[in-house]
């Protein structure tokens, strides 16, 4: 049977009396308690791999009676990566699909280690909420600490590079979060008292001695030896009631001869009900704290929810910059190849007189400025592949991945033909799924359930209580009381005969006997004449309810701005991708004319280098438009609400840390260039194309 669910009805007895303090208001502590939760389905190791900690349990008495007494000490952080790094090294290169790139970041990444403990920090809340306490508040930003991708949004350029910033309670994903509530907190609204039962007591002893200075003390020197042992019991309920139970116990021996009884055994007890009428009447006003604890931690998911998508938003942005970087310098290397080419025939056609000496020092010209062009690729890519190192691991001093080269095997696929969903269907769907809006509902949730309680507050403090109680006297009679045969009413003296000694057993049941009884009932009342600080907290908490109704409205309407912007920027880019292809057919095409035209004596080495600079121009600007295209349909996503959703990412998995089901990007290709022995992707399904959902 449960230590803290035991029921039996002990027996007033001296016997039985301990166990009816401690067993009875054990048992009266169940009725604070919150019925349990139903149990969770079982799930298998291999869906649950890593086990998910809930801090908003209690620990037990059982097994271990110290436990809630006990800290409880977390494990450090680990600072290590996951295996799966290690599983895409290939001969010192780190081989990466954009699949692979997401999986890692929710493994690894920091950002999204960091904002996973706010889950556990929410539990801890509704944990302290259930107790009667007011909660501390769970933060709700968006920890932006991985430099090397911008997050997209109405008015944020997607991919903007490196550098970020932590995002406090006001910034992305906020909602109605981002404004004030100072009348939301535990100072406003009706005391709670603790839903936590407490048990306290006194065990003492006391030696006194003290030189009298009264013809009727009988001694010169009055000596008292006192033990006491009091208990006492409290707990508050959810309706507004407040028990307390007290049982005092006092043992006294003294050798004044006006004390009938030394040892004198004296007991009292007193139960009492207090119950609000008017203020704090009510569960509403005394489970606020549980209720919005609950709703800060459906927020924590949420808030989790919007990290993940932030996250992986940005991975994908530097994985498209890395992949550009990637592409560019390939470009510039074919570049630089050519110019060396052509200034080898170049002086071999001056040496034979058939060109000028000034073609060489032309030819040398292309041919540093292509080395320069080149120089500037490698850097860049050398520093997307150490940003996106940086963004998939927990630490870089690992020297094989520290000094790893990062290969990007997906490539970008524009898809034939670009379906586009009408726009009010996509705002409608982002009404429904944007993390802004769930938060911010959330929010004005709990923002009434403050407005309830401040609302309370307002009322008159009117208690109704009542209390039943006794006390009970035994002992032995004291050898100091002179003995008198026989009896008399004239003298200070007991009858020969004695007074029948009482024990400690009688005493207490003299408690329960209605021998002294103590009982009465009555009314406390307590009116502020003027309650002026209630009314003007009362109605500033109606103002922010409103002002975050008015805010909830205008992150509806920034929405459905972003979901028609990201749309244009689909279509724009899309545009941008044909021209710049359209440029680079035209470019080859001339720089095929060119040569050719070269060869029959009927152009210069100039007129081939220029074309050959032109098609390398085109084959950049081309490889940028792409990686443009690829992050509005990112941002696209982003901004209706379904990028988890359509990239197959499971929250349970970042929640975890390890990824059990590789996510699945739509409209990725493998590099055709990639090595045979690279980590093979899955294949990619095209028809989750965001704009068709």
């Amino acid at each position: 049977m449960p230590f803290a669910c035991l029921t039996r009805t002990p027996r007033p007895t001296a016997a039985l009396l301990f166990r009816t303090l401690i067993f009875g208001t054990l048992s009266i502590a169940c009725l604070g308690q919150e019925p349990p939760a139903a149990p969770t389905p079982q799930t298998t190791p291999e869906m649950r791999p890593v086990p998910a900690l809930n801090y908003a349990k209690p620990v037990s008495h059982f097994p271990n009676p110290i436990g809630p007494y006990t800290a409880r000490h977390l494990a450090a952080p680990s600072f290590s990566n996951t295996p799966r790094i290690d599983q895409l090294m290939r001969d010192g290169k780190l081989y990466l699909s954009l699949n692979d790139a997401i999986a890692l970041a929710l493994e690894n990444n920091l950002d999204i280690a960091i904002a996973r403990y706010n889950l556990n920090i929410a539990d801890t809340d509704v944990l302290r909420a259930r107790s009667g306490a007011s909660i501390l508040g769970v933060p709700l930003g968006v920890v932006q600490n991985t430099p090397g991708g911008g997050v997209g949004g109405l008015g944020a350029q997607v991919g903007s590079g490196s550098g970020g910033t932590t995002l406090g309670s006001g910034g992305i994903g906020a909602g109605t979060n981002g404004l004030v509530s100072s009348t939301g907190g535990g100072g406003f609204g009706p005391q709670i008292t603790s839903f936590d039962p407490v048990l306290t007591g006194t065990l003492q002893e006391d030696k006194n001695t003290t030189k009298s200075n009264s013809l009727f003390s009988g001694v010169p020197f009055t000596d008292q030896n006192t033990y006491t042992a009091n208990f006492a019991y409290q707990q508050g309920f959810h309706w507004g009631t407040n028990l307390s139970v007290g049982f005092n116990n006092t043992h006294t021996v003294t050798n004044s001869t006006f004390s009938t009884f030394s040892p004198d055994v004296g007991s009292n007890f007193q139960f009492k009900l207090t119950q609000h009428l008017l203020q704090g009447l009510g569960s509403a006003a005394n489970t606020r704290f549980i209720r919005i604890a609950k709703n800060n931690r459906e927020l924590s998911d949420v808030a989790f929810r919007l990290q993940i998508i932030t996250s992986v938003d940005q991975i994908e942005n530097m994985y498209w910059d890395l992949v550009f970087a990637y592409e560019n310098l390939r470009v510039k290397q074919e570049s630089l190849t050519f110019s060396q080419k052509t200034l080898s025939d170049t002086k071999k056609q001056v040496e034979i007189g058939s060109l000028a000496p000034i073609e060489v020092v032309r030819a040398q010209s292309t041919v540093a400025t292509d080395q320069q062009s080149l120089t500037v690729a490698l850097t860049n890519l050398q520093l997307q592949q150490l940003l996106m190192k940086n963004a998939l691991s927990r630490t870089l001093h690992d020297p094989a991945l520290a000094g790893a080269e990062v290969i990007p095997i997906s490539t970008m696929q524009v898809p034939e033909q670009e379906s586009v969903v009408p726009t009010e269907d996509l705002v409608n769907d982002a009404l429904r799924h944007r993390v802004e809006l769930v938060e911010s509902r959330i929010d004005l949730n709990s923002r009434e359930l403050s407005n309830q309680a401040v609302r309370s507050s307002l009322l008159p403090t009117l208690d109704l209580f009542a209390y039943y109680g006794g006390s009970g006297l035994g002992g032995d009679v004291s050898p100091a009381v002179p003995r008198c045969n026989p009896p008399t009413i004239t003298t200070f003296c007991v009858p020969a005969g004695g007074i029948p000694r009482v024990s400690y057993g009688g005493t207490v049941h003299q408690l329960f006997n209605s021998t002294a009884p103590d009982k009465g009932v009555g009314l406390t009342l307590n009116i502020p004449l003027r309650n002026r600080a209630a009314e003007a907290v009362q109605i500033r908490s109606e103002l922010e309810f409103r002002q975050a109704q008015m805010r909830l409205q205008q992150i509806e309407n920034q929405i459905s701005i972003e979901v028609r912007n990201a749309q244009f920027s689909v279509e724009q880019n899309r545009a941008s991708v044909a021209s710049a292809q359209a440029s680079v057919d035209f470019a080859r095409q001339s720089l095929d004319a060119e040569q050719k035209k070269y060869q029959f004596g009927t152009s210069t080495t100039t007129a081939v280098l220029q074309n050959r600079s032109a098609l390398a121009t085109s084959e950049s600007t081309l490889m940028s438009a792409m990686a443009a295209y690829e992050k509005s349909r990112i941002e696209l996503d982003r901004a209706v609400g379904v990028l988890l959703d359509h990239h197959g990412i499971s929250i349970d998995d970042a929640a975890r840390g390890q990824v059990t089901r590789l996510p699945n990007v739509p409209y990725l290709a493998p590099r055709k260039d990639a090595p045979a022995d690279a980590p093979a992707q899955p294949p990619s399904s095209s028809a989750a194309q965001p704009q068709q959902q």
